[in-house]
């Protein structure tokens, strides 16, 4: 049985295949249009989850959609009621994609897929809920979702047993947690659902002062429980052209024009505004804690992707073990939409556990071959052995390593599948990332990619995190080895391998470590500023071009830039 999941028509739209209960395929469509975050139809994410899965449209059972638009709709055009005339040009800017697209949803599969079959529209909670519980290695567990806003609800807590999942509460809009962050990441000059992580990264440079987190709780009333009231006069939803009102200017100052120099108030303000997103989110935690009784916990919305509010989450409240996907946010309610339907309505049994991203389209020896005597380089080919050495060579050296290997990654984070690598005992590495190769704000950070027995070793860090989610403080006396591993406050973003989970990344960090003692290397996302990560051999040699990238191996091919001294395994 096939079931394909989609979500679309906000941003990150992408695609699932569910076949015989397990997941066939995941992808998001900016990898193939190369638009990042891109909201449209994922027709091309579609095309390639059901060629992977071996389907065509008229093989698919069920078409799942992550939301139901008819009751966000509601929503949408009862708030514009409410702020009426304020809301007038917001109405006007987005009705229209209502009526041509997020309305017309059976009509595009008909149209685009030539599918006349079973829809079903999935709550957008729910959604997120069965991403999290229905590929996790639980039998049960409590849920937690955060994201910015779905139909009504914002935030969700509930259960799941079995294939059984129940949503005991919501919070609605516009109390949002995901809005907030949102708000003040546009107010800081960063790009909503895109720079919300760069906020994070600044927040370790501020300071969460007394008087910046007395004007946060002016306009966020939080609760023990982790419920909140959010004062919506400092905000502009959709009122004005800014989601951060005048109100919210008058409180913290004038906003950060895109470009401008980032200063101590900026930092501040981006430090209060992650203490009391961590702040929430543990208080949630803890009250579902107390209510479910379960020592388990599965995470999921976009705000999970806040690997910085995840850690305390391990380390203060009650729960044991935690699970979140890595696509956490939207891209990730595709496979959440695909799951329920597959498992929860379908009776499916659930089978292994999500333990890789590794479900996108991945490119053999010919199509890498044919690559690149299409652009005329010169290449060799590596026994995989010789690959290994010769890898770990070029990073030991102080050389930057693309490296294109096997199935692409779903979700946001790259995992050893369309990655970056770096030499983290480089003191300048970051830096010089930063400014040459990726082209991103000086402030920052990079996580590592760590040989999974190792890490207690190097990190105050018990737990495993394949999918780089979770931070850790690295331990003070390896603190001078790895300098451009971590971030100001002494912490690193963690991807932790093992052999079984990554067999040939795991092979060239053992080799990294017995040329250089250090386990670990820097692993960032194969793609140059603003535009989504590689899909195909060709998209990773364009970006080998452009960028300061020293080393391309694709596959078990090797291409190095013209004058660069080679390096001997």
């Amino acid at each position: 049985m096939n079931i394909l999941g989609i979500s679309c028509h906000y941003h990150d739209a992408s695609a699932c295949v569910f076949q015989d209960g397990q997941v066939a395929a995941a992808a998001q469509e900016e990898r193939f249009n190369r638009r990042k975050h891109c909201p449209d139809f994922p027709i091309q994410a579609i095309n390639y989850c059901l060629q992977a899965a071996n389907a065509t449209s008229l093989d698919v059972d069920t078409i799942a959609f992550y939301e139901k638009p008819y009751l966000k709709l509601q929503r949408v055009l009862l708030d514009h009621v409410r702020n009426w005339p304020f809301s007038y040009r917001n109405f006007m800017a987005n009705m229209p994609d209502w009526l041509a697209h997020r309305l017309a949803i059976p009509v595009d599969m008909a149209g685009k897929l030539g599918f006349n079959g079973k829809f079903l529209f999935i709550p957008h909670h729910l959604s997120h809920a069965s991403s999290a519980f229905l590929v996790s290695p639980f039998d049960e567990a409590a849920i937690l979702t955060l994201d910015g806003i779905g139909e009504w609800a914002a935030a969700a807590w509930g259960t799941g047993r079995g294939s059984r999942i129940e949503i005991a509460r919501e919070m609605r809009y516009p109390n949002s947690l995901g809005l907030l962050y949102s708000a003040v990441t546009a107010y800081l000059g960063f790009e909503v659902n895109s720079g919300e992580g760069k906020v994070m990264a600044l927040s370790d440079f501020g300071e969460p002062t007394p008087e910046i987190l007395d004007r946060f709780r002016r306009i966020v009333k939080a609760r023990e429980d982790g419920s909140f009231y959010l004062d919506e006069s400092y905000f502009g939803f959709i009122r004005g052209k800014t989601m951060h009102g005048r109100k919210f200017s008058g409180l913290f100052g004038p906003p950060r024009i895109p470009g401008d120099e980032i200063s101590q108030r900026h930092k501040d303000i981006a430090a209060g505004l992650q203490r009391i997103t961590e702040d929430i989110i543990v208080a949630a935690a803890r009250h579902v804690q107390s209510q479910t009784g379960m020592k388990r916990l599965c995470l999921a919305g976009g705000v999970a992707l806040n690997c910085v509010a995840n850690s305390r989450l391990l380390r203060d409240t009650p729960f044991e073990e935690l699970f979140i996907q890595p696509a956490a946010g939207d891209a990730g309610a595709a496979l959440g939409a695909a799951a329920y339907v597959a498992h929860s309505i379908k009776g499916e049994p659930r089978s292994e556990a999500m333990v890789t991203a590794r479900l996108g389209p991945e490119f053999g020896e010919n199509r890498i071959r044919r690559c690149l005597a299409n652009c005329g380089v010169e290449f060799r080919k590596l026994e995989k052995n010789e690959l290994v050495k010769y890898a770990a060579g070029q990073i030991a050296a102080g050389r930057v390593v693309g490296w294109f290997q096997g199935r692409m990654e779903f979700g946001p984070r790259a995992l050893g599948g369309r990655s970056i690598l770096a030499d983290a005992r480089a003191a300048g590495m970051k830096d010089y990332l930063n400014s040459t190769v990726k082209h991103r704000e000086p402030f920052r950070p990079y996580g590592v990619c760590i040989m999974a027995e190792e890490t207690a070793n190097y990190f105050d860090f018990k737990a495993s995190s394949p999918f780089m989610l979770l931070v850790a403080q690295a331990r003070p006396e390896v603190r001078e080895k790895i300098p451009s591993a971590l971030h100001v406050d002494g912490s690193s973003r963690l991807q932790t391998i093992t052999g079984e989970s990554d067999p040939l990344l795991y092979s060239l960090l053992a080799e990294f470590r017995d040329r250089t003692g250090i386990p670990m290397f820097i692993n960032t996302s194969f793609n140059d500023h603003g535009e989504p990560i590689v899909c195909t051999p060709d998209d990773a040699y364009a970006c080998f071009t452009k960028t300061a990238l020293d080393t391309l191996v694709l596959g078990d091919y090797v291409v190095e830039k013209p004058g660069r001294p080679q390096v001997s395994p």
